[in-house]
Protein backbone atom coordinates (compact mmCIF):
# COMPACT_ATOMS: atom_id res chain seq x y z
CA UNK A 1 0.00 0.00 0.00
CA UNK A 2 1.36 3.39 -0.98
CA UNK A 3 2.25 5.80 1.81
CA UNK A 4 1.57 8.64 -0.58
CA UNK A 5 -2.06 9.38 -1.31
CA UNK A 6 -3.98 12.35 -2.71
CA UNK A 7 -5.03 15.07 -0.29
CA UNK A 8 -8.36 15.25 -2.08
CA UNK A 9 -10.47 12.12 -1.77
CA UNK A 10 -13.96 12.54 -3.20
CA UNK A 11 -15.07 9.35 -1.47
CA UNK A 12 -15.07 11.22 1.82
CA UNK A 13 -18.14 13.17 0.57
CA UNK A 14 -19.95 9.90 -0.09
CA UNK A 15 -18.93 7.84 2.91
CA UNK A 16 -21.60 8.85 5.41
CA UNK A 17 -25.24 8.38 4.26
CA UNK A 18 -26.35 11.65 5.86
CA UNK A 19 -23.65 13.64 4.08
CA UNK A 20 -24.51 11.99 0.77
CA UNK A 21 -28.13 13.08 1.18
CA UNK A 22 -27.16 16.60 2.25
CA UNK A 23 -25.16 17.06 -0.94
CA UNK A 24 -27.86 15.87 -3.35
CA UNK A 25 -28.26 18.37 -6.21
CA UNK A 26 -31.24 16.80 -8.01
CA UNK A 27 -34.07 15.93 -5.65
CA UNK A 28 -37.32 14.41 -6.89
CA UNK A 29 -40.61 15.64 -5.42
CA UNK A 30 -44.16 14.42 -5.83
CA UNK A 31 -44.99 17.86 -7.19
CA UNK A 32 -42.69 17.15 -10.15
CA UNK A 33 -44.89 14.35 -11.51
CA UNK A 34 -47.88 14.31 -13.82
CA UNK A 35 -49.66 10.95 -13.99
CA UNK A 36 -51.29 9.91 -17.30
CA UNK A 37 -54.78 8.41 -17.03
CA UNK A 38 -56.64 6.59 -19.83
CA UNK A 39 -60.42 6.87 -19.61
CA UNK A 40 -63.04 5.20 -21.78
CA UNK A 41 -66.78 4.68 -21.85
CA UNK A 42 -68.57 2.08 -19.72
CA UNK A 43 -68.73 1.24 -16.04
CA UNK A 44 -66.48 -0.85 -13.84
CA UNK A 45 -63.74 -0.95 -16.48
CA UNK A 46 -60.19 -1.48 -15.25
CA UNK A 47 -58.41 -3.25 -18.06
CA UNK A 48 -54.65 -3.68 -17.83
CA UNK A 49 -52.69 -2.65 -20.93
CA UNK A 50 -50.54 -5.68 -21.88
CA UNK A 51 -47.62 -3.64 -23.23
CA UNK A 52 -47.67 -1.29 -20.22
CA UNK A 53 -47.74 -3.45 -17.06
CA UNK A 54 -49.48 -1.72 -14.17
CA UNK A 55 -51.27 0.77 -16.45
CA UNK A 56 -54.98 0.52 -17.18
CA UNK A 57 -57.84 1.70 -19.31
CA UNK A 58 -60.46 2.98 -16.87
CA UNK A 59 -64.08 3.93 -17.02
CA UNK A 60 -64.95 7.17 -15.26
CA UNK A 61 -65.93 5.43 -12.00
CA UNK A 62 -62.69 3.48 -11.64
CA UNK A 63 -60.64 6.43 -12.89
CA UNK A 64 -61.87 8.65 -10.04
CA UNK A 65 -60.98 5.90 -7.56
CA UNK A 66 -57.47 5.84 -9.01
CA UNK A 67 -57.19 9.62 -8.84
CA UNK A 68 -58.27 9.57 -5.18
CA UNK A 69 -55.51 7.06 -4.42
CA UNK A 70 -52.97 9.22 -6.23
CA UNK A 71 -54.10 12.30 -4.33
CA UNK A 72 -53.65 10.42 -1.05
CA UNK A 73 -50.07 9.68 -2.11
CA UNK A 74 -49.44 13.38 -2.68
CA UNK A 75 -49.62 13.47 -6.48
CA UNK A 76 -50.95 16.80 -7.68
CA UNK A 77 -51.61 16.47 -11.42
CA UNK A 78 -53.16 14.10 -13.97
CA UNK A 79 -53.10 14.07 -17.77
CA UNK A 80 -56.27 12.64 -19.29
CA UNK A 81 -56.54 10.68 -22.54
CA UNK A 82 -59.93 9.61 -23.90
CA UNK A 83 -60.92 6.41 -25.70
CA UNK A 84 -64.34 6.63 -27.38
CA UNK A 85 -66.65 3.79 -28.33
CA UNK A 86 -67.40 5.38 -31.70
CA UNK A 87 -64.98 7.03 -34.12
CA UNK A 88 -65.46 8.98 -37.33
CA UNK A 89 -63.32 10.67 -39.98
CA UNK A 90 -62.99 13.98 -38.10
CA UNK A 91 -62.93 12.74 -34.50
CA UNK A 92 -66.08 14.57 -33.44
CA UNK A 93 -66.40 12.61 -30.19
CA UNK A 94 -63.39 14.62 -28.95
CA UNK A 95 -65.59 17.67 -28.33
CA UNK A 96 -68.66 15.79 -27.11
CA UNK A 97 -69.61 17.40 -23.79
CA UNK A 98 -70.67 13.99 -22.42
CA UNK A 99 -67.57 12.06 -23.51
CA UNK A 100 -65.48 10.26 -20.92
CA UNK A 101 -62.76 12.91 -20.60
CA UNK A 102 -65.28 15.69 -20.08
CA UNK A 103 -67.27 13.69 -17.52
CA UNK A 104 -64.16 12.68 -15.61
CA UNK A 105 -62.88 16.25 -15.64
CA UNK A 106 -66.10 17.51 -14.04
CA UNK A 107 -65.95 14.76 -11.42
CA UNK A 108 -62.30 15.43 -10.61
CA UNK A 109 -62.93 19.14 -10.10
CA UNK A 110 -65.91 18.38 -7.86
CA UNK A 111 -64.26 15.70 -5.72
CA UNK A 112 -60.55 16.60 -5.87
CA UNK A 113 -60.41 20.37 -6.36
CA UNK A 114 -56.74 20.44 -5.43
CA UNK A 115 -55.82 18.12 -8.31
CA UNK A 116 -54.51 19.85 -11.44
CA UNK A 117 -56.44 18.46 -14.42
CA UNK A 118 -54.59 18.51 -17.74
CA UNK A 119 -56.31 17.19 -20.85
CA UNK A 120 -54.64 15.95 -23.99
CA UNK A 121 -56.02 17.78 -27.03
CA UNK A 122 -55.59 15.59 -30.07
CA UNK A 123 -57.78 13.61 -32.45
CA UNK A 124 -55.88 10.38 -33.12
CA UNK A 125 -57.83 8.51 -30.42
CA UNK A 126 -61.11 9.73 -31.93
CA UNK A 127 -60.62 9.35 -35.70
CA UNK A 128 -61.44 6.14 -37.52
CA UNK A 129 -58.16 6.40 -39.45
CA UNK A 130 -55.99 7.05 -36.38
CA UNK A 131 -54.37 10.23 -37.63
CA UNK A 132 -54.32 13.45 -35.63
CA UNK A 133 -56.75 15.46 -37.75
CA UNK A 134 -58.94 15.81 -40.82
CA UNK A 135 -57.58 14.11 -43.93
CA UNK A 136 -57.13 15.59 -47.37
CA UNK A 137 -56.28 13.94 -50.68
CA UNK A 138 -52.77 14.59 -51.97
CA UNK A 139 -52.02 15.15 -55.67
CA UNK A 140 -50.30 11.75 -55.78
CA UNK A 141 -53.51 10.03 -54.64
CA UNK A 142 -52.40 9.51 -51.07
CA UNK A 143 -53.89 11.10 -47.99
CA UNK A 144 -52.46 13.38 -45.35
CA UNK A 145 -53.69 15.53 -42.49
CA UNK A 146 -55.08 18.93 -43.48
CA UNK A 147 -53.35 21.26 -41.04
CA UNK A 148 -55.74 24.21 -41.18
CA UNK A 149 -58.95 22.19 -41.19
CA UNK A 150 -57.71 20.37 -38.10
CA UNK A 151 -57.12 23.59 -36.16
CA UNK A 152 -60.84 24.27 -35.77
CA UNK A 153 -61.43 20.77 -34.39
CA UNK A 154 -58.57 21.11 -31.91
CA UNK A 155 -59.93 24.45 -30.73
CA UNK A 156 -63.43 23.00 -30.27
CA UNK A 157 -61.96 20.16 -28.24
CA UNK A 158 -59.93 22.49 -26.03
CA UNK A 159 -62.95 24.70 -25.33
CA UNK A 160 -65.04 21.63 -24.48
CA UNK A 161 -62.39 20.51 -22.00
CA UNK A 162 -62.15 23.98 -20.46
CA UNK A 163 -65.92 24.17 -20.17
CA UNK A 164 -65.79 20.90 -18.21
CA UNK A 165 -63.23 22.39 -15.83
CA UNK A 166 -59.81 21.50 -17.25
CA UNK A 167 -57.09 23.64 -15.70
CA UNK A 168 -54.64 23.05 -18.54
CA UNK A 169 -55.16 21.90 -22.13
CA UNK A 170 -52.29 20.15 -23.88
CA UNK A 171 -52.40 20.19 -27.69
CA UNK A 172 -50.37 17.29 -29.04
CA UNK A 173 -51.33 17.08 -32.72
CA UNK A 174 -48.26 19.03 -33.91
CA UNK A 175 -50.32 21.16 -36.29
CA UNK A 176 -48.77 24.50 -37.20
CA UNK A 177 -50.72 27.29 -35.50
CA UNK A 178 -52.58 25.04 -33.06
CA UNK A 179 -51.57 26.99 -29.96
CA UNK A 180 -52.67 30.33 -31.40
CA UNK A 181 -56.01 28.92 -32.57
CA UNK A 182 -56.68 27.33 -29.19
CA UNK A 183 -55.62 30.44 -27.26
CA UNK A 184 -57.95 32.60 -29.36
CA UNK A 185 -60.85 30.18 -28.90
CA UNK A 186 -60.34 29.88 -25.15
CA UNK A 187 -60.16 33.62 -24.67
CA UNK A 188 -63.22 34.19 -26.84
CA UNK A 189 -65.22 31.79 -24.69
CA UNK A 190 -64.12 33.38 -21.41
CA UNK A 191 -61.46 30.85 -20.45
CA UNK A 192 -58.61 33.30 -20.18
CA UNK A 193 -57.17 31.56 -17.11
CA UNK A 194 -57.04 28.12 -18.75
CA UNK A 195 -53.36 27.40 -19.40
CA UNK A 196 -51.84 25.72 -22.44
CA UNK A 197 -49.13 23.08 -22.20
CA UNK A 198 -47.97 22.61 -25.77
CA UNK A 199 -46.34 19.46 -27.05
CA UNK A 200 -43.99 21.89 -28.71
CA UNK A 201 -41.13 19.47 -29.36
CA UNK A 202 -42.64 16.11 -30.23
CA UNK A 203 -40.58 13.67 -32.24
CA UNK A 204 -41.82 10.92 -34.57
CA UNK A 205 -40.40 8.37 -32.17
CA UNK A 206 -40.33 4.58 -32.16
CA UNK A 207 -41.08 4.80 -28.42
CA UNK A 208 -44.86 5.38 -28.76
CA UNK A 209 -46.00 1.84 -29.58
CA UNK A 210 -47.40 0.88 -26.16
CA UNK A 211 -49.26 4.18 -25.89
CA UNK A 212 -51.00 3.48 -29.19
CA UNK A 213 -52.16 0.18 -27.71
CA UNK A 214 -53.41 1.99 -24.62
CA UNK A 215 -55.19 4.78 -26.47
CA UNK A 216 -56.22 2.57 -29.42
CA UNK A 217 -54.80 5.25 -31.69
CA UNK A 218 -52.45 3.54 -34.13
CA UNK A 219 -52.75 5.05 -37.63
CA UNK A 220 -54.59 2.79 -40.05
CA UNK A 221 -52.20 3.73 -42.85
CA UNK A 222 -48.91 5.55 -43.20
CA UNK A 223 -47.29 7.28 -40.25
CA UNK A 224 -47.11 10.69 -38.59
CA UNK A 225 -43.77 11.87 -39.93
CA UNK A 226 -45.27 14.76 -41.90
CA UNK A 227 -46.31 16.48 -38.68
CA UNK A 228 -44.18 15.03 -35.87
CA UNK A 229 -40.51 16.02 -35.81
CA UNK A 230 -37.72 13.99 -37.38
CA UNK A 231 -35.43 12.64 -34.62
CA UNK A 232 -32.47 13.50 -36.84
CA UNK A 233 -33.44 17.19 -36.99
CA UNK A 234 -33.37 18.19 -33.35
CA UNK A 235 -32.41 21.74 -34.28
CA UNK A 236 -36.01 22.35 -35.28
CA UNK A 237 -36.91 22.17 -31.59
CA UNK A 238 -35.98 25.81 -31.09
CA UNK A 239 -38.22 27.02 -33.91
CA UNK A 240 -41.13 24.88 -32.72
CA UNK A 241 -40.82 26.10 -29.13
CA UNK A 242 -40.36 29.71 -30.20
CA UNK A 243 -43.46 29.57 -32.40
CA UNK A 244 -45.62 28.12 -29.62
CA UNK A 245 -44.44 30.73 -27.13
CA UNK A 246 -45.24 33.48 -29.62
CA UNK A 247 -48.75 32.04 -30.05
CA UNK A 248 -49.39 32.06 -26.30
CA UNK A 249 -48.44 28.73 -24.78
CA UNK A 250 -47.78 28.86 -21.06
CA UNK A 251 -45.64 25.74 -20.78
CA UNK A 252 -43.48 23.81 -23.22
CA UNK A 253 -42.97 20.07 -23.54
CA UNK A 254 -40.31 17.80 -24.99
CA UNK A 255 -41.42 14.28 -25.92
CA UNK A 256 -39.90 11.66 -25.53
CA UNK A 257 -37.78 12.44 -22.48
CA UNK A 258 -35.16 9.81 -21.62
CA UNK A 259 -33.95 9.45 -25.21
CA UNK A 260 -33.88 13.24 -25.75
CA UNK A 261 -32.11 14.55 -22.65
CA UNK A 262 -29.89 16.73 -24.86
CA UNK A 263 -32.96 18.40 -26.35
CA UNK A 264 -34.50 18.99 -22.91
CA UNK A 265 -31.29 20.66 -21.77
CA UNK A 266 -30.99 22.79 -24.90
CA UNK A 267 -34.63 23.95 -24.83
CA UNK A 268 -34.43 24.80 -21.13
CA UNK A 269 -31.26 26.79 -21.64
CA UNK A 270 -32.69 28.66 -24.63
CA UNK A 271 -36.16 29.59 -23.32
CA UNK A 272 -37.28 31.16 -20.06
CA UNK A 273 -40.47 29.13 -19.78
CA UNK A 274 -41.68 26.19 -17.65
CA UNK A 275 -40.68 22.93 -19.31
CA UNK A 276 -42.33 19.52 -19.08
CA UNK A 277 -40.89 16.28 -20.42
CA UNK A 278 -42.84 13.13 -21.23
CA UNK A 279 -41.23 9.84 -20.21
CA UNK A 280 -43.15 7.95 -22.84
CA UNK A 281 -44.69 4.50 -22.99
CA UNK A 282 -41.84 2.75 -24.79
CA UNK A 283 -39.29 4.11 -22.33
CA UNK A 284 -41.52 2.96 -19.46
CA UNK A 285 -42.15 -0.47 -21.00
CA UNK A 286 -38.43 -1.03 -21.61
CA UNK A 287 -37.65 -0.67 -17.92
CA UNK A 288 -40.62 -2.85 -16.97
CA UNK A 289 -39.60 -5.61 -19.38
CA UNK A 290 -35.97 -5.65 -18.28
CA UNK A 291 -37.00 -5.68 -14.63
CA UNK A 292 -39.34 -8.63 -15.20
CA UNK A 293 -36.45 -10.55 -16.74
CA UNK A 294 -34.28 -9.73 -13.75
CA UNK A 295 -31.85 -7.70 -15.84
CA UNK A 296 -32.12 -4.54 -13.73
CA UNK A 297 -33.74 -3.23 -10.57
CA UNK A 298 -36.99 -1.47 -11.49
CA UNK A 299 -37.02 1.03 -8.64
CA UNK A 300 -33.39 1.94 -9.10
CA UNK A 301 -33.64 2.28 -12.89
CA UNK A 302 -36.89 4.26 -12.89
CA UNK A 303 -35.67 6.62 -10.18
CA UNK A 304 -32.33 7.15 -11.92
CA UNK A 305 -33.89 7.89 -15.29
CA UNK A 306 -36.46 10.25 -13.74
CA UNK A 307 -33.70 12.12 -11.92
CA UNK A 308 -31.78 12.39 -15.21
CA UNK A 309 -34.82 13.96 -16.87
CA UNK A 310 -35.09 16.52 -14.10
CA UNK A 311 -31.34 17.11 -14.09
CA UNK A 312 -31.49 17.82 -17.82
CA UNK A 313 -33.87 20.71 -17.12
CA UNK A 314 -37.45 19.43 -16.91
CA UNK A 315 -39.57 21.26 -14.34
CA UNK A 316 -42.41 18.75 -14.69
CA UNK A 317 -42.24 15.08 -15.67
CA UNK A 318 -45.13 13.17 -17.21
CA UNK A 319 -44.48 9.58 -16.22
CA UNK A 320 -46.26 6.27 -15.91
CA UNK A 321 -44.06 5.66 -12.88
CA UNK A 322 -45.73 8.53 -11.00
CA UNK A 323 -47.56 6.36 -8.46
CA UNK A 324 -44.53 4.15 -7.89
CA UNK A 325 -42.23 7.14 -7.54
CA UNK A 326 -44.59 8.72 -5.00
CA UNK A 327 -44.38 5.53 -2.92
CA UNK A 328 -40.63 5.09 -3.35
CA UNK A 329 -39.93 8.60 -2.09
CA UNK A 330 -40.97 7.36 1.38
CA UNK A 331 -38.45 4.49 1.33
Amino acid sequence: MSTHFPATRMRRLRYHPALREMLVETALRREDFIAPLFVREGEGVRSEIPSMPGQYQHSVDTAIETARRWADLGLRAVLLFGIPDEKDDVGSEAWNEDAAVQRLTRLLKAELPGMLVITDVCLCEYTAHGHCGTLVERPDGGRDVDNDATLESLARTAVSHARSGADVVAPSAMMDGQVGEIRHALDAEGFGTTAILSYAVKFASSMYGPFRDAAESAPQFGDRRTYQMDPRAAGQAFREAEADLAEGTDLLMVKPAATYLDVIAAVKQRFDAPLAAYHVSGEFASIKAAARLGWLDEQGAATEVTAAIKRAGADLIITYFAEDLARWLDT
